[in-house]
């Protein structure tokens, strides 16, 4: 691969970010506005809505400090994969996959819900002793509805007669 095509691959084409008020209502609207943008750049959403509203639940639940709001940014690079990073105010309190959930509990669920949609996903510290919870989501091969669809290389097994 050419040094040009990786900087190309690496290069955002398409950035959103937003503040938000940490309350219910804020979460939200994340959820939403991640829906508008992503259908306004053409892409698909469903699973970057779920993850938003996710991270965006979490960050109201467990990241809020009064008077302070969140931060929502989606990053869309020339290959698709999607980046989305939810900042908080709280980076004392770092997120981490619990153990196993009871059936009927209430909560426990939002990280391994990132974790099944999202390619891979971290936390890293934010300026005012903040934090960033961030997940990238890539696009599936035969996403892309035209001939720059991913290719892959297959072996035929040996066939026994």
């Amino acid at each position: 691969m050419s040094q040009k095509s990786l900087a190309e691959i690496g290069t955002p084409v398409r950035h959103f970010t937003l503040q938000l008020s940490a309350t219910r209502r804020g979460a939200r609207l994340a959820r939403l506005l991640t829906e508008r943008q992503l259908d306004e750049w053409g892409e698909e959403c469903d699973a970057a809505a779920q993850v938003v509203a996710e991270l965006a639940s979490n960050a109201v639940l467990h990241g809020r400090v009064r008077g302070r709001d969140f931060r929502l940014a989606l990053t869309l690079h020339a290959d698709r994969t999607l980046r989305i990073e939810v900042t908080d105010a709280r980076g004392d309190r770092n997120p981490r996959l619990a153990g196993p959930v009871a059936d009927d509990a209430e909560g426990g669920r939002g990280l391994r819900i990132v974790a099944a949609y999202a390619h891979r996903w971290g936390v890293v510290e934010a300026p005012a002793h903040g934090k960033t919870v961030w997940a990238e989501l890539r696009p599936k091969p035969g996403d892309y509805g035209d001939s720059t669809a991913l290719l892959h290389d297959f072996e035929e097994p040996d066939r026994i007669p």
